[in-house]
């Protein structure tokens, strides 16, 4: 549940002003074609959107992975968005209950981090599942023999995330049982499925709970934001013999992990 990630959307614009006012006509032309492909990423039909959200996000670096462009083609963000709100907008939505979805960049950027640790077969957590989007690409990433399993502790999100899967093309994964989504405090993680190949966390922490990294596999990795006002995009990985090393990928602005009565109290 991100707000936004500095790093992608400051330098991101740096390069549409340089190229905006650049004298090489090859610049402008490349940015006069970016402004007409967005343009018609307004109105195309909800898939031809999502193929085109996706196809920027690849021409922009942001997508890196024949796997994860397949994936977020596959699984169509407008049915995992409330109505009213732009789905395909490079940017957070609100779900309601003091939640939002990730933009687009956040969700591709964590699918390639986490992308090794999804392979067929593996075990994914996504903790704060929200509407279930991430949780859905985990499920085909890690297909029927593999185990998704989202935990988000608001049930009407729980509730809304099942009916929003149901309508995806993982739905076959949702009834089989190799995709779950439960209520629960997603600072415990989710126990039952321990190890996990892949955690994602999608709401900033204070510091890593020690039952994620309890519940990590070794050779295992977490995606997950940590800090108050300063938060950066921590990827954690706990190597064979046990130890954990833990590195910065980018500046982020998340929600915070927390209580659902925290989370709820001015809502």
């Amino acid at each position: 549940m991100v707000l936004v990630s500095k790093k992608n959307c400051f330098g991101f614009l740096i390069v549409l002003l340089v190229m905006r006012s650049a004298e090489d006509p090859a610049l402008r032309a490349q940015f006069d074609s970016w402004m007409s492909c967005t343009q018609n990423l307004w109105t195309k039909g909800g898939m031809d959107r999502n193929k085109s959200l996706v196809e920027h996000l690849c021409l922009y670096g942001v997508i890196k992975s024949k796997r994860v462009a397949e994936v977020m083609e596959t699984i169509d963000r407008g049915l995992f968005v409330p109505d009213g709100n732009l789905a395909y907008a490079d940017s957070p939505m609100p779900i309601g209950y003091n939640a939002t979805i990730s933009a687009p960049h956040m969700h591709a950027t964590c699918l390639e981090l986490l992308d090794e640790h999804l392979q067929p077969g593996m075990r994914a957590l996504d903790v704060g599942s929200g509407t279930g989007y991430l949780t859905a690409c985990f499920a085909l990433m890690v297909g029927p023999q593999g185990r998704a399993v989202g935990v988000e502790h608001i049930p009407e999100l729980v509730a809304m995330s099942i009916e929003n899967i149901k309508k995806s093309p993982a739905a076959p994964l949702l009834q089989e049982g190799s995709l779950q989504i439960h209520v629960g405090d997603g600072r415990q993680g989710w126990p039952q499925e321990a190890p996990y190949d892949a955690i994602h966390v999608g709401a900033a922490a204070s510091d890593i709970p020690a039952p994620l990294i309890e519940q990590l596999k070794p050779g295992g990795r977490m995606v997950i934001p940590v800090g108050n006002i300063f938060q950066d995009l921590k990827v954690v990985d706990k190597k064979a013999d046990g130890s954990i090393s833990v590195r910065d990928e980018t500046s982020v602005r998340y929600v915070p992990l927390t209580s659902r009565e925290s989370q709820l109290r001015d809502y």
